[in-house]
């Protein structure tokens, strides 16, 4: 598709979407981010939507400075996927006791494990690492070392909200009916204390008093606050990274225990609330993506769409106008409140035709409905990733 760029940006603002179809609330907050002086330019992904400070959707490269706001609250966010040597003539008909065994062994919503994971314990769990990684939690901001316990009892839950995973089939080609095993969350609620925290913190520096909106609030390079800020998010980007490792490993011996001989591929993972350091025409930037994947050249990577409809796996093609990133998922057009007094549960059981899932009110706030289409999504972005796979979800666990 290509991109086409925002009006009345000082730094450019490149839109994979008709900007004339972007919520007024979330243009706004794309023309505030476009002023900030630190800004190197701005590429706007087709799922785009408004978010607290910046723009779910956002690609924002920025020279020496860094916005949290830009990153979200959920640092590390991201999707994991493996495909399995299973086929859908391998499922049986009920896959309620499939969907069960899932839930057992992974908590959802806000429940936490009752002890910590010792990967020793977890098969397939990469074993590299983890001493050293639990070491540095001493080194986080003071304010949150009271949640150590929880944050390790928390590591391999899946969280609630748009979180999920899924057990899906590959559609069409040699491939059609293959199983793949998906999953979706983020650094659970240690990375929100944090990143509130860091928040707060940059709201109050001098240089952000006459910025348009102060959530857009920067830290700026060689300062101690942006110091603490990136070590907190290191720190909480590879510790959603473990979560999901942590999760997908048990999601494969469940799988394992119920089909004894499944094989595995190579996982597939990306982070799609994050930072990187990065370098477009000789400049050297600090990439946050919220609500992205970095889709350089070959990069493989997940673009999910809804529990009812199906996601994508993802080559990257390396498009440097768009700093090498695609969407993240289909994107809402709903908010949650808007989604619940629109639909109902009997809508739910409609769009969810199909999928062993929750059809319950508690999740009608994810009801496909809510989501942008996927294939339009998909289809403003042809130029920034390639289909490898289509899949289609046949389970879906909720918190």
């Amino acid at each position: 598709m290509g991109f086409t760029p925002l009006a009345g940006t000082r730094a450019p603002v490149r839109v994979w979407t008709d900007p004339y179809t972007i919520e007024a609330q979330a243009a706004k907050q794309l023309r505030n981010i476009g002023a900030l002086p630190w800004v190197q330019g701005v590429a706007v992904m087709p799922d785009v939507h408004f978010g607290k400070g910046a723009t779910v959707g956002s690609v924002i490269a920025m020279r020496q400075a860094v916005s949290p706001a830009a990153v979200g609250v959920d640092i590390g966010c991201g999707m994991s996927a493996v495909r399995t040597s299973l086929t859908a003539a391998d499922l049986p008909d009920d896959l309620a006791p499939l969907r069960s065994a899932i839930e057992a062994a992974i908590p959802v919503g806000f429940a936490k494990r009752d002890d910590p994971v010792d990967p020793r314990r977890v098969r397939g769990l990469e074993q590299a690492g983890w001493d050293a990684f639990w070491q540095r939690f001493g080194e986080l901001d003071r304010k949150v070392a009271q949640l150590e316990h929880r944050a390790q009892r928390q590591l391999g839950t899946l969280g609630g909200g748009n979180h999920f995973i899924e057990v899906c089939l590959e559609q069409g080609g040699p491939d059609d009916g293959q199983v793949w095993l998906m999953l979706h969350s983020g650094s659970r609620n240690i990375g929100k204390e944090l990143a509130e925290r860091h928040m707060a913190v940059a709201r109050h520096l001098p240089h952000n008093v006459d910025l348009p909106d102060r959530d857009l609030a920067v830290f700026l390079a060689g300062t101690p606050e942006m110091a603490a800020y990136r070590r907190d998010l290191w720190w909480a980007q590879e510790y959603a990274r473990r979560n999901r490792a942590v999760m997908l490993a048990v999601l494969c011996n469940v799988v394992r225990d119920a089909f004894p001989q499944v094989a595995y591929g190579e996982p597939i993972s990306c982070h799609h609330n994050y930072v990187a350091e990065e370098t477009y025409d000789g400049v050297d930037v600090l990439v946050t993506r919220k609500g992205a994947i970095r889709a350089g050249r070959g990069d493989l990577g997940i673009i999910p769409g809804s529990m009812g409809t199906g996601s994508y796996i993802v080559r990257g093609k390396g498009n440097a106008d768009a700093y090498c990133s695609a969407s993240h998922g289909a994107g809402r057009r709903m908010s949650r409140g808007q989604a619940k007094r629109t639909y109902s549960t009997a809508d739910l059981v409609a769009q969810t035709a199909g999928v062993e899932c929750r059809k319950d009110a508690g999740v009608v706030d994810e009801i496909p409905g809510a989501y942008k289409d996927i294939t339009e999504v998909m289809a403003q972005q042809d130029d920034l990733v390639e289909v490898v796979a289509h899949l289609k979800q046949v389970v879906c666990v909720k918190g």
